[in-house]
């Protein structure tokens, strides 16, 4: 049977992937699918478990291909720490997609914890309305892991070196705070960047100027044939 995690994101779905590799008759993977379209977007292999928090867009797709036939997981973070987690990563991926392309013409002075607080509600309540019918689901929470990861382990009769699995959860995963030079670069908009906590009204202020320097930089670097 198929496992599906769905998750908001930052809310420890890397390291859930890595514990998932020591269970034997079970595939996992971590946004397997990104980039396929059509129906070939939900063909997983059997006995396979796939962590996708883009799955919650997609969740009538799901449905229909899956329904009750396979095994649901709603891995969950304290909303405030999720957020708090997205706000370093405003300006990109999936807060970028979710301000701009779903709320839309979002005020650009909007509070950005505010707006991530606002993700994780729909997010969250879109897996519970997607469950609500479904025969195997559990919930897991970041802050109880280790005894919500026996609960499924033993729930998909999973197979291989429990203990392994649950001391991946003593390490840290895709943190927020490990930075790629891809993830600096010309990146003046992180908060990480600056000195005094996101929701300072003076730190605002120094947010939204950068940001614009860093559109202009974009655009310069785009109209010399040098793209960002």
């Amino acid at each position: 049977m198929n496992v599906f995690v769905l998750n908001t994101g930052r809310c420890g779905s890397t390291t859930f992937t890595m514990a998932c590799r020591h269970i034997t008759n079970y595939t996992s993977a971590h946004e397997a699918k990104r980039g396929v379209l059509g129906e070939a977007r939900f063909q997983y292999p059997k006995n396979h478990i796939e962590i996708d928090n883009r799955l919650v867009w997609l969740l009538g797709r799901l449905d229909q291909t899956y329904g009750d036939d396979a095994i649901y997981v709603h891995l969950k973070r304290n909303d405030m720490e999720v957020a708090q987690s997205f706000t370093n990563r405003y300006d990109g991926g999936v807060m970028k997609a979710y301000r701009g392309g779903i709320l839309q013409e979002v005020d650009e002075n909007s509070d950005p914890l505010a707006v991530c607080l606002d993700y994780c509600h729909s997010v969250n309540t879109n897996i519970e309305l997607f469950l609500r019918d479904k025969t195997r689901k559990l919930e897991i929470n970041l802050e109880t892991i280790e005894q919500d990861f026996v609960a499924f382990w033993q729930l998909i009769g999973a197979k291989g070196d429990l203990d392994a699995a649950l001391a991946e959860f003593g390490t840290s995963y895709n943190s927020s705070t490990q930075l790629t030079p891809k993830d600096i670069h010309f990146d003046m908009s992180r908060p990480q960047n600056l000195k005094q906590p996101y929701g300072a009204k003076q730190n605002s202020l120094v947010v939204r100027a950068l940001r614009k320097v860093n559109g202009l930089i974009t655009n310069l670097l785009e109209q010399s044939g040098n793209p960002r």
